[in-house]
């Protein structure tokens, strides 16, 4: 059920003001250093672990939905939002005495994993850390990262089944030491279940749930502790963060934009209106065309509406960008009026501003400022070179 909030588009609007006057007050603190010296035990973040000395915390610049916390003797614990604790043991470490048996505990070093959550694959890449990935759950011929397949193609990395069926068999015997799932598995559940079984632990990436666009970014400085990659991870954080930094001052074009794609069903997908994407149009200095959408059925950022709806509401918006990471992207306007023919009235048709990304979006959540310089690209100069978007003519 779709439902429309009560707040204005200026209110909305005018967070860009608020990210300027706090961007350089958040990369100071989180990044100089890599993590700062937060008191975590004065306002009950960190686990109380009996026989380990908490020392600090990671701070994070926009990530909400993790902590990782640092102990003595390079023990560390991480804890996601709506999902599970883990403690990462040192090599040739023990588990602590007083470790809660609820905790995942995951022994170091991480160099054997099987990688379920594809969309992590990226942020693995640009830390240098592939070689951490023995095992992969989808096949060459569905990664757009180049890496990633020619890692598949040479046998560096294995298909192991997908997230639903993997195979058991492989896992077990080639010695995975740690399988990464996206939530997609809470469908799933006989499936993780199972994984454990065999002594493998399972962490479960909830990046998806990040509302800011750097915080899905961010994972990778979770994936670098994970690893022992914590100093390529933080350095390519920072230069992604920079984008953000170099786009404060951005002044609001009043463009607005509609982000959407047509399902089989002839529904419109878009996304809630405090979604990441919308962030990254408001940053890009547009206005999202559904800023006050809300999902009251889910936590989940995508909702289908009808086509009456999302007429009502997008018919005059400026630009429209077709969200084909899901499906094959658009390469003429005919293959939108095909999906219905009331899009021949949009004002963005009628004034040639429609875009579609590519299927590489979904994979490259690396690389997420880029796609926010290139709304900024077509808001102002209605094309140029992007490395997400193209135009639809």
């Amino acid at each position: 059920m779709t439902e429309r909030r009560t707040t204005s588009r200026n209110g909305y609007r005018n967070r860009r003001t608020v990210w300027a006057v706090l961007l350089m007050v958040l990369l100071c603190t989180a990044l100089l250093a890599g993590c700062g010296q937060k008191n975590a035990e004065a306002d009950g973040g960190a686990p109380e672990i009996e026989g380990l000395t908490f020392d600090h915390e990671m701070e994070l610049a926009y990530a909400d939905q993790f902590h990782v916390y640092y102990y003595n003797d390079d023990y560390e614990v991480i804890t996601v939002e709506g999902g599970e604790d883990y403690m990462l043991i040192p090599e040739g470490g023990e588990i602590p005495a007083g470790t809660p048996e609820e905790m995942v505990v995951i022994e170091k070093p991480v160099d054997n994993i099987y990688l379920a959550a594809s969309s992590a694959m990226a942020l693995f890449k640009s830390m240098d850390a592939l070689d951490t990935i023995a095992f992969s759950g989808t096949k060459a011929d569905d990664w757009y990262i180049e890496e990633a397949a020619e890692a598949m193609n040479s046998g560096k990395i294995a298909f192991a089944g997908k997230y639903s069926s993997p195979d058991y068999e492989m896992l077990l015997d080639e010695g995975c030491d740690l399988a990464i799932e996206s939530t997609m598995i809470t469908h799933a559940p006989e499936v993780k279940e199972k994984i454990e079984e065999l002594g493998i632990p399972v962490f479960v990436d909830h990046s998806s749930y990040e509302s800011h666009p750097l915080g899905r970014v961010e994972w990778i400085r979770l994936y670098g502790v994970l690893t022992d990659h914590e100093e390529q991870a933080d350095a390519f954080f920072n230069e992604q963060a920079k984008i953000i930094e170099e786009m404060a001052d951005i002044e609001d074009t009043g463009k607005t934009v509609a982000f959407f794609f047509v399902n089989s069903n002839g529904q419109v997908v878009v996304r809630a209106g405090d979604d990441y994407i919308p962030h990254m149009i408001d940053i890009a200095g547009g206005e999202y065309i559904f800023p006050d959408l809300v999902n009251e059925d889910s936590e989940m950022a995508s909702m289908k509406i009808s086509m009456e709806e999302f007429y009502a509401g997008a018919v005059d918006a400026d630009y429209l960008i077709y969200n084909a990471s899901i499906e094959s992207p658009l390469t003429s306007l005919d293959q939108l009026y095909d999906k219905s023919d009331a899009f021949r009235e949009f004002k963005a048709v009628k004034e040639g501003h429609v875009y579609t990304t590519d299927k590489y979006l979904y994979q490259a959540t690396d690389i997420t400022g880029e796609l926010i310089r290139d709304i900024h690209t077509m808001l102002t100069e209605d094309g140029g070179e992007m490395t997400f978007l193209t135009k639809v003519e």
